[in-house]
């Protein structure tokens, strides 16, 4: 599958537009950050086209940014170990069976829609006695990669989660781990090259809806501003179109078992990459005696992980 394919007419307006993508640049740009990537001791990194791609439209094409981008991709999920291991990959029977109980449920859109990807959470049908939070962080960390390559919505456009609170218990609110969710919202704002264009939460308890706003503090600032709170069981309809849901959530695109079941078929078809993937990373030695090193400075994760910024030619 090729980087270039053509793009539906609206999504290349907006690439062009909002992006700065120029078509008959694209695959220039493509191989200069590629040269680059090979050109570093430190990094084991996929250097497919497609995954290159998504970095230069995340940084609208500002190859110096792509290039510290691509860096922190791989340096902060070293920081991450509980969800960044090696479970991470489409066999595992636990990435497996989170994804056919449908905790997660990434929506198809309309061939002609060129608006951001829409991913459903459903905070509250796991069983926190037998799955870890970052278990599920896991699996979405997955599919944000996936989506990388081959989602053009989720690269240019953005994407929106939508976290349904149904049957949300104290168990499940105590499974967050503030922390991990601060250092992976941390990870998806600095490091991943799609753009979070919103987090709503739904179906929140009305005597708990206060309390819910104050999960921002564990967002980077410019998250904060793309969270909302709602207890109205019609809110969803306010963030999706009702033809993109499933029959669960008074939409017509068939069941979550229907998602489910497509998105195990994709996740397989990666299985050699998430294998490839458990042997990406930074060998920060590397990084200390080539030429490209760099004073220290603490990253958005404070004391418990770093990064060493590179002074990018």
């Amino acid at each position: 599958m090729s980087a270039m394919r053509p793009l539906k007419p609206a999504l290349q307006a907006i690439a062009i537009e909002e992006l700065h993508e120029v078509p008959q640049r694209v695959p220039a740009d493509i191989e200069a950050l590629r040269e680059w990537v090979l050109k570093q001791p430190h990094l084991r990194a996929c250097t497919d086209e497609r995954f290159l791609l998504a970095f230069l439209r995340g940084t609208k094409f500002s190859l110096e940014r792509a290039k510290e981008k691509f860096d922190r991709f791989y340096t902060l999920q070293s920081s991450i170990p509980e969800v960044f291991n090696e479970r991470r990959l489409a066999t595992d029977p636990v990435v497996l069976e989170i994804l056919r109980m449908g905790v997660l449920l990434r929506l198809p859109l309309a061939a002609d829609d060129p608006g951001p990807c829409v991913t459903i959470i459903r905070a509250g049908s796991y069983d926190t006695s037998k799955y870890k939070f970052q278990d599920i962080i896991r699996l979405g960390s997955m599919f944000g990669e996936i989506m990388m390559f081959e989602d053009e919505n989720a690269t240019i456009s953005g994407y929106v989660e939508v976290m349904d609170m149904t049957g949300v218990t104290g168990s499940h609110l105590f499974a967050l781990q503030p922390q991990l969710l601060s250092k992976f919202s941390t990870y998806a704002d600095e490091a991943m090259p799609t753009r979070q264009k919103g987090i709503h939460f739904i179906n929140v308890p009305a005597a708990f809806e206060t309390g819910f706003n104050s999960l921002r503090s564990f967002f980077p600032a410019k998250i904060k501003s793309r969270i909302s709170v709602s207890s109205d069981p019609q809110a969803i309809f306010q963030i999706v179109r009702r033809e993109y849901l499933p029959q669960e959530y008074g939409g017509t695109r068939g069941t979550m078992r229907d998602i489910s079941e497509a998105m195990e078929a994709k996740l397989s078809s990666y299985g050699l990459y998430f294998e490839a993937a458990q042997h990406f990373g930074t060998e920060e030695k590397l990084r200390e005696f080539g030429d490209r090193v760099q004073h220290s400075h603490r990253s958005s994760f404070g004391a418990v992980g770093s990064f060493r910024k590179l002074e990018i030619d």
